[in-house]
């Protein structure tokens, strides 16, 4: 007996070494994989050109993917980080073996003020006197803006060029909760704060309408305006071949309205290319490199100062937590609070890419940012959207620099309580009530509020606006009744903005890099990123439930996926609130 005992704990023990041996194994395995033919192994050639792939979805900055996720049957094309397609651009202007760019146009995702900071990337890489070539079989709107400035506009024989316009389709839900029986109870702040109008109304009201139709006209001009530098194209021509729905015509009369140079198939376009690189005879010797491939190729002369600005990143919802999905309010404090207390830092990029959320978790990030400024300039660089919380993050920077079709403003707070009193009946429940205070069963949904309760809060919503609107004002050096008057929950696009005093100036990020550089007196410096990227090993080791979850519905909802991440959004987040609409779709 004790030598079966023996026996058998010796197997236990083997197996447990066997299954950790298989465990390393397996991560060296997944390691290796993650690594292979990647930009760490990548080596520069003579005669290489940049391919940037327009395809997926454009974020501000994409984290290492999960390798468990590809075992795991995830297909999902990986979309493109903003920074990474700028830094490869500025290394492909600066690198002597890097001779062109080559642009290729497919299903691509992106709001326009990033493709505008692409687009002016490619202009001063034009300035380096190498060359760029676009190619697409089809070109959506997004892609043919930045295509638009090649020197050569290649479209297939049988692709199409679409120009269509921008609109705006807000979906409104008080229709389907009246027919659940639930009513939503909303209190708010601001003629446009047009949040709440999907929950009260069945189209948009007038106010809302008007500062929409500002908004996207002003972007509209921007972007046609550009296109007609670029192609030598008048912009009333443009305007033309837009409201001719010019995706449906044949690829000839794009070619003869000027919009694109030549008609290729996508075969012949690397003969082309070839032709443009001396001592290159056959195609087999082209050498392409990838947006990832650059992320690994050093800068010709990095800076070696100690000096640092550091440049933090905040994309998405603002949330109270500390996780690291979203702008997490905890989080960033921390973030900002180190920022603070790194004397190698003399300067701070707050890069802001939100559409608000929590007002409470705003008021906690403005307070940081505004410790962070007594110590060392910060300036905010304002991506796609830096509205309502977004700009509550903002107001307070040293200088504020925004896109031209940037949007921002909607200074506005609102608040929305369900009352589900009409559902339960619909399902036969019924409830009763005793209390000990007037006010104890506050926040009980399944009845409506009383008038006491609607003015209290009606008062507390007030109350957090006007505190929004000191921040502002303190913040841009605006009295606080001028202020209400461009406030008012409105929405402005980064031109609008600069001529009411919102923002300092207008251009990409490198602006406003070279901004706190002048304001921290710095010559010489080094750029730093934050948050930290997550690195291979941390995303292996950090599979979340979550992000499994997540992956699984948009491959089973598909296109209703959005649908679904509103719902979700609402649930979640406070009741009190500082954002702009959650299905904001600008098209």
């Amino acid at each position: 007996m004790k030598g079966f005992f023996k026996s058998l704990l010796a197997s236990v023990i083997g197996c447990f070494i066997a299954l950790g041996i298989i465990f390393l194994i397996s991560i060296v395995f997944l390691a290796a994989l993650s690594s292979f033919g990647s930009s760490d192994k990548y080596i520069l050639k003579e005669n290489t050109v940049l391919t940037i792939k327009l395809e997926g979805i454009l974020s501000e900055r994409v984290e290492e993917e999960n390798p468990l996720l590809a075992f795991l049957g995830d297909n999902t094309t990986p979309g493109l980080g903003l920074d990474d397609v700028l830094s490869s651009i500025k290394k492909a202007k600066e690198n002597e073996d890097i001779k062109g760019i080559y642009i290729n146009a497919g299903a691509f995702s992106a709001s326009n003020a990033s493709l505008k900071e692409i687009r002016d990337e490619l202009i001063d890489f034009k300035e380096s006197g190498k060359f760029i070539i676009s190619y697409g079989d089809v070109y959506t709107q997004g892609c043919y803006y930045l295509a638009s400035v090649a020197d050569k506009v290649i479209l297939n024989p049988q692709g199409n060029l679409d120009l269509h316009g921008i609109s705006v389709s807000p979906m409104f839900y008080k229709g389907l909760l009246d027919k659940v029986g639930v009513q939503m109870q909303i209190f708010k702040v601001g003629t446009f704060k047009s949040a709440v109008e999907p929950f009260m109304l069945d189209k948009m009201s007038d106010a809302n309408k008007e500062q929409v139709s500002s908004y996207i006209g002003d972007m509209w001009s921007t972007i046609t305006s550009e296109i007609s530098g670029s192609r030598n194209i008048s912009v009333d021509k443009l305007n033309q071949i837009t409201d001719s729905l010019a995706l449906f015509k044949e690829a000839k009369y794009t070619l003869q309205d000027g919009l694109v140079d030549t008609l290729m198939y996508e075969t012949g376009v690397k003969d082309y290319i070839k032709s443009l690189l001396i001592g290159v005879k056959d195609v087999k010797d082209l050498n392409i490199a990838s947006v990832k491939d650059l992320t690994i190729v050093p800068f010709v002369n990095p800076s070696k100062s100690k000096d640092i600005i550091a440049v933090l990143y905040a994309e998405g919802s603002i949330t109270d937590g500390s996780g690291k999905d979203g702008i997490t309010s905890k989080r960033y404090v921390k973030e900002i609070e180190k920022l603070k207390d790194d004397e190698k830092v003399k300067a701070v990029v707050f890069r802001v890419n939100s559409p608000g959320g929590s007002a409470y978790a705003s008021e906690q990030i403005w307070k940081a940012i505004s410790d962070l400024k007594e110590k060392k300039p910060v300036v905010v660089s304002m991506g796609d959207y830096a509205a309502s919380g977004g700009y509550y993050i903002s107001c307070n920077a040293s200088k504020i620099i925004a896109q031209p079709n940037t949007l921002t403003g909607s200074i506005g707070i609102f608040g929305m309580f369900p009352n589900v009193e009409g559902l339960t009946k619909k399902v036969g429940l019924t409830f009763d009530n005793v209390k000990t205070n007037k006010h104890a069963d506050f926040g009980d949904l399944t009845r409506p509020m009383r008038d006491d309760e609607k003015a209290i809060l009606q008062n507390y919503i007030e109350r957090g606006y006007d505190l929004f609107l000191t921040r502002c004002s303190d913040g841009r050096g605006i009295a606080k009744d001028s202020l209400d008057m461009i406030a008012q929950g409105r929405v402005w696009t980064g031109n609008q903005a600069l001529k009411i005093g919102l923002v300092d100036g207008l251009g990409d990020i490198d602006t406003a890099i070279e901004e706190a550089a002048k304001l921290a007196k710095l010559d010489d410096y080094s750029l730093n990123s934050f948050p930290k990227k997550t690195d291979f090993f941390e995303s292996l080791f950090n599979t979340k439930k979550e992000e499994l979850t997540t992956r699984a519905m948009k491959e089973y909802l598909g296109n209703d996926y959005q649908l679904f991440k509103t719902i979700k959004e609402i649930k979640e987040q406070d009741f009190i609130q500082a954002r702009m609409p959650y299905d904001m779709d600008i098209r």
